[in-house]
């Protein structure tokens, strides 16, 4: 076995500056009226989502038999039990905390990361991506996000629209921009091409002024967004973009049980036809939801990314002090 380094791949003056931007955020969030939670890492329940694999751990209640137990995940995000707190009372609520997602590698990831992530009731759409644009500011002081629809990037960059295009039109697309696509693609993969096109063409060129949000997304991109009242191919969806890089993810919230379930199900078909196991699809958060979740806005944002943005770094593994692979 090869001889592990020791030392942090942070540097000390990375890992101060984090500390101030920490408890920047923590001091925006108070000032606005949110108070902090705690929710656990491991749950039996977990986003269900094509992409996203959660760790699995094994749970023994009996330390003599350990290969004897119950399936939990380490989380992905704290969504779904600070949900469930919205759904029984809390209507300000934000957490910084550490979130789990398998074989996430490289310059922008690690297996194990740290989120800010908050809801608020009686905020919508652009409720949600106005005070977004209020933490980055804060942190980044680059200014308020420039707000831009996905049809309208789409059509800026690649004069196309992405709400309308078919499969065909966007391989095309692909090979004339030198894109290639991956074999595991299925022929109508409409999302994955526009996924594609968007992370190697799009996105490089993001937030680089002043930080952009990209809003109304797909409809069949929602994960666990409402549908757009005004027009129903698109979803109340918004995610950030600073240095090229995405920052967060946030939602006006889906609010129906039943069309989460039915999501999960269709997510839960998609990940075994790519080879993967399929996720809880009953959970707590269906249970809370189908007692009552408020009208809310909420959002995940990666402390790691955002640290990168301030101190330019150009590797996750300049502002954590132990990547996985030397944990």
């Amino acid at each position: 076995m090869a001889k592990r380094d020791w030392r942090p791949t942070a540097s000390i003056d990375n890992l101060k500056r984090r500390h101030e931007i920490t408890q920047a955020v923590r001091a925006f969030f108070l000032a606005q009226g949110f108070w902090e939670v705690e929710t656990p890492l491991l749950s039996r329940d977990t986003v269900v989502d094509t992409h996203l694999d959660p760790v699995p751990v094994l749970l023994s209640w009996n330390p003599a038999k350990p290969s004897e137990g119950e399936r939990y995940y380490l989380q992905t995000s704290p969504e779904f039990a600070m949900k469930r707190l919205v759904a029984a009372g809390a209507e300000a609520i934000f957490q910084i905390t550490k979130a789990f997602r398998l074989a996430e590698v490289g310059s922008q990831h690690n297996v194990e990361f740290t989120l800010i992530e908050w809801y608020r009731v009686g905020d919508n759409l652009h409720a949600g991506m106005q005070l977004l644009s209020d933490v980055a500011e804060a942190v980044l002081k680059r200014g308020p996000a420039d707000l831009v629809s996905y049809s309208e990037l789409f059509q800026n960059h690649l004069s196309t629209d992405p709400l309308s295009a078919t499969a065909e039109q966007l391989r095309a697309l692909a090979q004339l921009h030198g894109v290639s696509v991956p074999e595991s693609f299925g022929s109508d993969d409409v999302d994955g091409l526009l996924e594609l096109l968007l992370a190697e063409l799009i996105q490089p060129k993001l937030g680089f002024d002043r930080p952009l949000i990209l809003y109304h997304y797909p409809a069949s991109q929602a994960a666990l967004a409402r549908l757009d009242e005004a027009d129903a191919r698109v979803a109340c969806r918004f995610e950030l973009f600073v240095d090229g890089m995405e920052l967060a993810n946030g939602y006006d919230e889906l609010l129906d049980a039943e069309i989460l379930v039915e999501r999960n199900r269709t997510n839960n078909a998609a990940r075994q036809a790519l080879g993967k196991p399929p996720l809880p699809e009953d959970s707590q958060l269906v249970a809370a939801m189908r007692a009552g979740l408020p009208a809310c806005s909420g959002c995940a944002l990666g402390l790691d990314r955002l640290v990168m943005a301030v101190v330019g770094a150009k590797s996750i593994d300049e502002v954590i002090p132990f990547p996985t692979r030397q944990a």
